[in-house]
């Protein structure tokens, strides 16, 4: 095939390395690119969610946050979350990740440690409002970095790793919680103040040091030696037709290249879906196990292992996803366990706390397992430097659509019950569910034409169209 020509035009085949140098240049990769990426998500997750710590360790009373307040609070944060993570990316593209990333993260460390000192309602809506502004950029930013390093199957495995960032910050948050309480009065400030903080000291320690972790883009890496990043090349060009399906010109042809692409509005609704229950979860846990019957400090300590247990869940199936190379099923399973688990607490009236607090656990397993998925099988199925920036942003952003609703919808006056928020947690899980048969019907599909040579046509294209296709390229085949 023609297309086979000019994959084989790029210089030797990535095979001509040996088994042993291609996992040594992943194993280089994993460490210099993973460790400071990790850390940063989970203290932007942590600065995120801890306000769910500070509301039921005093803030609540101190500034009046009855009603739908507290709600609102979290809502404001995702209005300039959604609308500037394009953007972001945009600006993402043109300049050097080590200083990009820690600008955003001393930002929003700031604003943190204000929120420790804010002494009115209006004063905390409009610190979380910026919030939003600086932590907009993080994931997209992430997930667009990242994945120009691995080949689409080594990619899912990594990303849940990555997304237990989450879990993990929100068990952290928890612990860090509950032995923040003890300060409660320590210089005249109580208790909740502290846990904003210290936990906004320690994001703007991490974030000046960072500086010197966070590695460049691939051509640019300082990590690699001109032999690796060479090696790094031709592996990437040999998988999914890369040295052909690419899009390194941002054109007019590119921006309806990237803008009618079905897969890119799947795979954010896909993601809004799956993605309220890892939310709820995080804004509304500590509050729903304190109606348990424990008190404060132990219903912080019972969301430890809740957290647990789904950071155990993300990495098997991550595991399993990349050894089938199969994505579909496992948002499947995951859509399934949460369900079951959304089911038992909407009729929470005739179980014992045990059960109702083991349906928490199949809630927050089935939906941390999903996001990193649907994050992971959208990246697998787009191709070319802007593609990836537009489709991770544009995911991301209609995404957290999911936040604003799970803000919204567990209400304070529907407490224990809270019928509204687990109702309409699931009715969102299976839209997400819905969105990936649909997805996956299309890709099969698509790849089964590109099979028969029925999109071969578009090779006719003129030559700065069919260098700039990126995914759209016949060669290309999509992950299922």
């Amino acid at each position: 095939m023609s297309n086979d020509k000019e994959a084989e035009s790029v210089g030797p085949h990535p095979g001509v390395f040996d088994a042993h140098a291609e996992r040594r240049l992943l194993r280089k990769i994993d460490l210099h690119l993973w460790p400071i990426l990790f850390l940063i998500y989970m203290l932007s997750f942590l600065d995120r969610i801890n306000i769910s710590n500070a509301r039921i360790q005093g803030m609540t009373e101190e500034l009046d946050l009855y009603g739908n307040r507290f709600n609102v609070a979290l809502f404001v944060y995702f209005v300039p979350y959604i609308l500037l993570e394009v953007p972001s990316n945009m600006v993402f593209t043109k300049v050097k990740p080590e200083y990009y990333l820690p600008s955003l993260m001393l930002s929003w460390a700031i604003i943190n440690m204000c929120m420790g000192f804010v002494q009115t309602y209006e004063g905390l809506v409009v610190l979380r409002f910026f919030l939003g502004i600086f932590e907009a950029g993080v994931l997209p930013a992430i997930v667009y970095l990242a994945s120009m390093y691995y080949k689409r199957h080594e990619f899912q495995t990594r990303m849940s790793f990555f997304f237990c960032s989450t879990v993990i910050g929100g068990a952290f948050g928890g612990l860090l919680a509950y032995a923040i309480a003890s300060l409660d009065g320590r210089n005249g400030l109580s208790g909740w103040r502290w846990i904003f903080i210290i936990e906004g000291a320690a994001t703007a320690v991490v974030a000046i040091v960072s500086v010197f972790f966070i590695v460049d883009w691939p051509e640019q890496c300082r990590f690699l030696t001109p032999e690796e990043k060479k090696h790094l090349e031709l592996r990437l060009a040999d998988d999914g037709a890369g040295s052909v399906a690419r899009m390194d010109t941002l054109n007019k042809y590119a921006y309806r290249r990237i803008l009618t692409d079905w897969k890119v509005w799947l795979g954010a609704i896909v993601y809004l879906g799956v993605g309220i229950t890892g939310y709820a979860t995080t804004f509304f846990m500590p509050t729903i196990l304190l109606e348990f019957g424990w008190t404060a400090r132990a219903a912080q300590v019972h969301t430890i292992p809740v957290y647990a247990v789904a950071a155990m869940g993300m990495v098997i199936v991550a595991y399993f996803s990349d050894m089938f190379k199969h994505r579909y099923g496992f948002i499947i399973l995951g859509c399934s366990i949460s369900t079951v688990g959304y089911g038992m607490l909407l009729c929470q009236d005739s179980l014992s706390s045990d059960a109702k607090y083991a349906a928490v656990f199949l809630v927050s397993l089935g939906g941390f397992i999903c996001p990193p998925v649907a994050l992971g099988w959208l990246a697998n199925n787009v191709a070319g430097h802007w593609k990836h920036a537009f489709a991770s942003a544009i995911q991301v952003a209609l995404g957290n659509i999911a936040g604003i609703a799970a803000a919204l919808v567990y209400r304070q006056d529907e407490a224990p019950h809270y019928r509204t928020g687990y109702g309409t947690s699931v009715a969102f899980v299976w839209v997400g569910g819905i969105a990936a048969s649909l997805l996956f019907a299309g890709m099969l599909v698509e790849n089964r034409m590109r099979d028969a040579g029925k999109r071969n046509s578009r090779l006719s294209h003129p030559r700065e169209e069919l260098e700039n296709m990126g995914d759209y390229h016949p060669s290309f085949r999509f992950t299922l």
